[in-house]
């Protein structure tokens, strides 16, 4: 195949590789050499070995040419953030307490990734144990200014063309964020269709699993490949998973019906953020239909928080205790709040979680989606030290519920700026529908 096969989608690129038409080789090497030529300045990979990398590419299509089956990302290359368990790579997790850490065993999810024949292409940078202290991440768009976190390099990967795949984490706002910030799709499923068994845990409650490509279709054929039950995930479910990829390609028997929420912490958007968020919603007309916030729904994003700062300091003080090295201000400001919450207090933040579930599953009887910003703007300069603010994503995430950010506003330096669709708990299929529709009619709204 011609031209720049960095610019191929992951859905077209695996195609050809199954028909004989594209060798994984070729296709790695280039993404090989679009990394030789950036990573100086993005720096999106915490481990790279360009070796192993051709290595397994040159296997994918020895399989191929032997007759052998092929999986629905055979030789298609993929990032992982690195607090994501590969028995045969560093998994660091973005802090020197774990330099040199070689797990003995691969994640559930890299596990599903080697079934489809996918390369995993190395380990992409993170915030250190996936929370706030930043890393040295820059965001392809502006190198003066922060892909966001905690999946940092994962988002920088794929919007740089490193990777046409990436996977991330998100417990805040850590997947939709950082592709609001870097201008990909982003996409965080419902809690429990991928599997966190062999991920670093912050929170067991809060904890998911996230993907970021450079088209809806993608995301979905990488979510399609990662999900699973996994009995050793508390929050895998035994049923089967929502078809994404079909859901991105099914056209809705009817115009969807979308939800806006008028949150009292929209002021916090930055001004052409909140503009061109009137803008989608003018384009879609009477497919949306604005709602005041309850006071309740506003006040789940204290809830996370408590249930948050509980759970990762009992986590995270034990690598404290075990390993006995200094932690970021961050983090152990975390530790802190964690430890003044008590048993009472957390109880009744979990019991507000399972009602806020009851809520959205009632709300979503009437609605296919519900429409939020991504994020506050465009990405801060690095001088903030801050990798952004996460309060238009902690809401859905406390729910488990499935959320894409859609690339689609720009901001007044030039910048990204994502637009965030919610869907209803294991409807992600018909969340990724409702996103097609979206795409296609602001498209031809723009024509």
């Amino acid at each position: 195949m011609k031209g720049d096969l960095t610019l191929l989608p992951a859905v077209e690129a695996a195609g050809a590789i199954r028909d004989g038409r594209l060798m994984s080789e070729a296709l790695v090497a280039a993404y090989l050499k679009r990394i030789d030529e950036t990573e100086g300045t993005i720096k999106a990979w915490a481990h790279l070995d360009p070796d192993e990398a051709l290595a397994q590419a040159r296997e994918a299509d020895r399989i191929r040419k032997a007759g052998h089956a092929t999986g629905a990302l055979h030789g298609v290359p993929v990032g992982l953030k690195d607090i994501i368990d590969t028995a045969h790579m560093p998994t660091e997790r973005g802090t020197p307490i774990f330099k040199g850490r070689t797990p003995d065993a691969d994640a559930r999810m890299v596990e599903r990734l080697y079934d489809a024949g996918a390369v995993i292409m190395g380990k992409t940078k993170t915030t250190e144990l996936g929370y706030l202290h930043p890393t040295d991440t820059t965001n392809p768009h502006d190198p003066a200014r922060t892909p966001a976190g905690s999946s940092s390099g994962s988002a920088a990967a794929v919007a740089a063309r490193h990777v046409p795949l990436a996977v991330g984490t998100q417990t805040g706002g850590s997947v939709i964020r950082p592709a609001s910030f870097c201008g990909t799709f982003g996409f965080k499923p419902t809690r429990g269709v991928i599997s966190r068994g062999g991920v670093l845990r912050t929170s067991v409650s809060l904890d998911q699993i996230g993907v970021f490509a450079n088209t809806l279709e993608d995301i979905a054929l990488l979510t399609d490949a990662l999900g699973c039950y996994d009995q050793r995930d508390p929050t895998s479910f035994a049923r089967p998973r929502p078809a994404m990829l079909d859901g991105a390609r099914a056209e809705p028997p009817a115009g969807p019906d979308i939800a806006w929420f008028d949150l009292p912490f929209y002021d916090r958007l930055d001004p052409e953020t909140a503009a061109g968020l009137e803008q989608v919603i003018e384009a879609l007309g009477d497919r949306v239909e604005r709602f005041p916030a309850a006071p309740q729904l506003a006040g789940l994003t204290d809830v996370h928080k408590t249930i948050y700062d509980y759970e990762i300091a009992g986590n995270i003080a034990l690598i404290e205790a075990d390993y006995g090295a200094p932690l970021s201000p961050e983090m152990t400001d975390a530790i802190k709040r964690g430890r003044a919450i008590t048993k009472d207090q957390y109880e009744d933040a979990m019991a507000v979680k399972e009602s806020a579930n009851a809520f959205f599953e009632k709300h979503f009887h009437d609605f296919d989606a519900i429409l939020a910003p991504s994020a506050t703007g465009e990405a801060l300069p690095l001088t903030a030290g801050s990798t952004g603010d996460a309060i238009y994503c902690t809401i859905w995430t406390l729910a488990g519920l499935p959320c894409l950010s859609l690339p689609l506003l720009v901001g007044e330096n030039g910048l990204p700026i994502g637009v965030q669709l919610i869907g209803s708990v294991e409807k992600d299929d018909r969340l990724m529908r409702t996103a097609a529709w979206m795409l296609r009619a602001l498209a031809e709204e723009g024509e």
